[in-house]
């Protein structure tokens, strides 16, 4: 032992004093693992970084009162990121130095996981997206770097296949639907605006209008006018948590809608857009995360984590962001706990090189988990299985915490459906 190298221990009394000191060691706890998880805490994506933190604490505390991962107790170690700069500072302090963690989980926004994932990159520790779509997070070439969720081309594939579904439950070819794609001109929504006119020109559809907006408008009564000017039957729109309730505003106040939205994630998903919209959301359709509303024969497990979000929380999941970020870590803590495994250990190498093994290694079915997804990643670091569903607001008995009578439920793909199509806004 290095605390006693100048001295030999000799005879009995150095046999018991040696005996003493081993049976200290066998007994001290197994070391920490320490895991990063940086999200919006505060500032206007609060509500989403919070209900993305839940998730992972949730699959944190489940680990640890299984035993942890390879014997060892789990550390989350949570950072406040409302913005990049803070992002970049924060992933800084998590891999670097005695604060250094295992593997960084984030981000739900494309902003804030762009500079994180580059410091974890540069730092070499695995940085594992749980919740952010743009494109961008996994098209730069980097090693460390993966995203378990849905890309922005997902959700833009996901969105373009409602107005096929649309157009089927009213009896029109998909091609005769006036479409038009409204986004905010930023990162994320840029990605899914680009996929979404790629693939309706792949499908021979009839795109009127692309409209974008400046970033935190204070309404949209102009993008309105122009989608009512060009006679947009579907409007397909993505913007930041918010934007959602300043359109629906928007097209009451001029007294015009299409008849259908179909909106990608962030707010089309959470339980207080719909509070804050009432019976005008009815019908609007969204590309989404995994909501409580879904078949459990895709995704078993979806009841079941959202029952323990009561009993953890005292409320309802708000969106299918806590289920995803809940699946994600999962997935990373099982990789983990390989790495850790005796035959990871003697194939050598640093930890976070047995944990990047681990984590390309996975190789799980479509179905096989809580949100409905499987896992495998390409080359890039994105998971080939995760899939957002085709969701749709629909009524729903009121309740204390639901006095809109509104329910995000899938309709989309058929397997994980528990309903049919509602046709049009407000029905």
């Amino acid at each position: 032992m290095q605390g006693f190298g100048r001295r030999a221990l000799g005879g009995l009394a150095g046999f018991a004093l040696a005996a003493h000191f081993g049976e200290a060691l066998a007994q001290a706890p197994a070391p920490e693992v320490r895991l990063g998880a940086i999200f919006p805490l505060s500032g206007p994506l609060a509500l989403f970084g919070d209900e993305c933190f839940r998730g992972v604490e949730l699959a944190v505390e489940e680990r640890n009162a299984a035993g942890g991962v390879s014997g060892r107790t789990l550390r989350l170690l949570g950072a406040d990121a409302p913005d990049e700069a803070t992002a970049t500072n924060e992933a800084r302090r998590l891999t670097r130095g005695d604060g250094r963690v295992a593997a960084l989980l984030g981000s739900f926004g494309t902003s804030i996981a762009l500079p994180a994932s580059q410091v974890a990159e540069l730092a070499g520790v695995p940085f594992i997206e749980l919740a952010a779509l743009g494109d961008a997070v996994t098209e730069r070439g980097f090693r460390w770097v993966f995203r378990i969720s849905p890309s922005a081309t997902d959700y833009a594939a996901t969105a373009v296949a409602g107005v096929a579904l649309l157009a089927q439950a009213i009896g029109r070819p998909p091609q005769s639907m006036r479409l038009a794609i409204a986004h905010e001109d930023a990162p994320a929504s840029q990605s899914v605006g680009a996929a979404q006119q790629g693939a309706i020109a792949a499908l021979g559809f009839t795109q009127v209008q692309r409209a974008a907006y400046a970033p935190r408008p204070t309404d949209l009564n102009g993008l309105v006018q122009r989608l009512r000017g060009v006679d947009a039957e579907v409007v397909l729109h993505t913007g930041a948590p918010g934007d959602e309730a300043l359109l629906f505003r928007a097209m009451a106040e001029v007294g015009w809608r299409p008849r259908m939205v179909i909106g990608t994630a962030n707010g089309y998903g959470l339980v207080e857009t719909g509070r804050s919209i009432g019976p005008g959301l009815t019908g609007t359709m969204s590309a989404d995360l995994t909501p409580s509303g879904v078949n459990e024969r895709m995704a078993g497990g979806a009841r079941a984590f959202a029952e323990a979000y009561l009993r953890r929380y005292g409320a309802e999941p708000r969106s299918g962001h806590g289920l995803a970020t809940f699946t994600g870590t999962r997935v990373v803590l099982d990789a983990m706990a390989r790495a850790g495994g005796t035959e990871a250990a003697r194939a050598g190498g640093t930890e976070a090189e047995r944990i990047r093994t681990a984590i390309l290694a996975t190789d799980i079915a479509e179905g096989a988990t809580a949100c409905g997804w499987g896992v495998r990643f390409d080359e890039r670091g994105q998971n080939q299985r995760a899939r957002p569903f085709l969701c749709q607001w629909q009524p729903a008995p009121p309740q204390p915490g639901n006095p809109a009578g509104l329910r995000q439920v899938v309709i989309a793909p058929a397997d994980a459906a528990i309903a049919d199509a509602i046709t049009r806004l407000g029905a």
